[in-house]
């Protein structure tokens, strides 16, 4: 569960660069991409909404490195090696991910994800100043489909809806996007500050 919580975190956030005048979801992903790698330093604030509650958390970005924090999950990851800490197991788990595990992770893992094992479609706007993509993937997955909302006035990722196979319904909402943040190395490094005093920290590498 933590690495699909993070996925959803990634996924929603990593949308919010994408320009709603893009030619074509495909494209959008692309200048999404590109975004990020000139954007410098990224930080923004998101809220999850599902049946059993709701979440709030930071995340952090810059180039291939990232941090996300909240109760439910924090995770740091420098480009080369990733802690993950979750309540459930009250554990920090210290790996090298593949290439493949960085998909549920990675900002720019995720991004290529889409284009490769996602459909990708332009959906009609229920609402004004709105551009919604639907995605549903090519394979079987966790989330039977996935919805963005952008604001057009801004460009700018307002909601995302994650429909899993099981019935459940995540909402997302991404506020404050700040980019240029003067982001150090140890950001991205394991903080034990973050985590209850004591915490095992178990390394799998």
């Amino acid at each position: 569960m933590k690495k699909q919580f993070i996925l959803i975190v990634i996924a929603a956030i990593v949308a919010g660069f994408m320009p709603a005048a893009a030619q074509s979801p495909a494209a959008m992903l692309d200048k999404c991409v590109a975004a990020i790698n000139q954007a410098g330093g990224v930080t923004a604030s998101y809220t999850i909404t599902a049946s059993n509650g709701t979440s709030s958390g930071t995340i952090a970005m810059q180039g291939t490195k990232f941090r996300v924090l909240s109760p439910e999950a924090k995770c740091w990851y420098d480009g080369k090696t990733q802690w993950a800490w979750s309540p459930a197991t009250g554990e920090v788990n210290v790996t090298n991910p593949t290439a493949e595990e960085l998909q549920m992770t990675n900002p720019m893992a995720a991004a290529q994800s889409f284009k490769q094992n996602w459909n990708l479609k332009k959906a009609k706007a229920r609402t004004p100043n709105t551009y919604v993509i639907k995605l549903t993937p090519k394979k079987k997955d966790n989330i039977k489909q996935l919805w963005l909302y952008f604001d057009t006035t801004t460009s700018l990722l307002r909601t995302a809806r994650f429909d899993m196979q099981d019935g459940t319904v995540y909402k997302i909402q991404i506020k404050g996007y700040k980019t240029r943040q003067q982001l150090t190395a140890t950001t991205f490094s394991y903080d034990k500050s973050q985590v209850p005093a004591g915490t095992t920290v178990v390394d799998l590498r």
